[in-house]
């Protein structure tokens, strides 16, 4: 399950220390001249090493489009592209290789493969969310092109700087509202536009939450407070809230798309935790190396790029 969409497609490869990471976008229209600018500056708001909190990890991320292009004009075919590694620091991890580290994949991967890359975590790294941005930021230059944007932000998070310095982490929300989308996007059942995003946040690395609209709020109202009654604005039938967040039985009505994304704190963190290696023997571990305090800052775009990906789809489903 490398792939997350029904006619534009991501499939990604790579690992955080192999040769490189990519991806291939497939189903995207044909005669879209891509801003190879904007989707550089879109990984730049990904990239590693812009403050104290981040991980240092110093890469170029320098694209390499392989396939799908005439002259920067995409030809309807499979979209290649890889981003090399450069920047690994593998000695970092030698230590930590027989060891199941506090709420990471080391453990679940080798239940499920009987072998996990130790490398930076391999395929489960921050890293390889890379070619989402790739993909996203495409995405949106189709959107834009039809007059839908996306802007998303971080609404909560914990102290960076204070847990910088105990060696931990913290985690946060992000909030995402996506304009100008129209009413009927997202199919019955169970392909709702609501549950496809769902599904696109929960594939990145240290979610643990959603919600559309009022969320988990709506639990404690009543229906009088909760519907979002029609009303005629202006010649055109709109609602007088947004409870619904722009979704309504699982198809979008026409109002902005808000959503939520709730990330844990990163596992990876200097201060000793106990735990078990391979043996299954107790052990206490310190974790080194280059690692976010918070991936909130950089966890913006991938939320922005899924959710333009998600909506593109959406699109031409319908």
């Amino acid at each position: 399950m490398n792939t997350l969409g029904h006619i534009f497609r991501l499939t990604t490869f790579g690992e955080s220390h192999g040769t490189a990471i990519g991806g291939v976008i497939d189903g995207c229209p044909s005669q879209l001249k891509l801003d190879f600018d904007f989707i550089d500056s879109e990984l730049l708001r990904r990239k590693t090493a812009q403050s104290s909190t981040a991980s240092q990890r110093k890469e170029t991320d320098q694209i390499e489009w392989l396939s799908g292009l005439l002259d920067g004009v995409t030809l309807g075919t499979p979209i290649a592209f890889m981003v090399r590694n450069e920047d690994c620091k593998t000695e970092d991890y030698e230590a930590l290789k027989d060891v199941y580290r506090p709420s990471h994949a080391d453990f679940t991967y080798e239940q499920k493969y009987g072998i996990h890359d130790w490398r930076g975590g391999g395929r489960a790294s921050a890293r390889t969310t890379l070619p989402i941005v790739v993909a996203g930021a495409i995405a949106k230059q189709i959107l834009k092109g039809k007059g839908i944007t996306i802007a998303a932000e971080v609404t909560a998070m914990g102290d960076t700087e204070q847990a910088r310095k105990e060696g931990d982490t913290v985690g946060g929300i992000v909030e995402c509202c996506i304009t100008g989308v129209p009413a009927g996007l997202g199919e019955p059942m169970f392909g709702k536009f609501s549950a496809e995003l769902a599904h696109a946040m929960f594939s990145l690395p240290a979610v643990k939450g959603f919600e559309v609209g009022d969320g988990f709020a709506l639990a404690k109202m009543k229906g009088s407070e909760a519907n979002d009654t029609f009303i005629n604005k202006d010649g055109k039938i709109t609602t007088l809230t947004n409870h619904s967040g722009g979704i309504q039985g699982g198809i979008t009505n026409g109002n902005d798309i808000v959503f939520r994304v709730a990330f844990k704190p990163i596992p990876s963190i200097a201060k000793p935790q106990q735990t078990v290696n391979r043996a299954g023997e107790p052990c206490q571990v310190a974790i080194e190396g280059r690692h976010d305090v918070c991936a909130l800052p950089r966890a913006v775009v991938l939320v922005e790029a899924l959710a333009a990906m998600v909506t593109v789809d959406a699109m031409l489903l319908r």
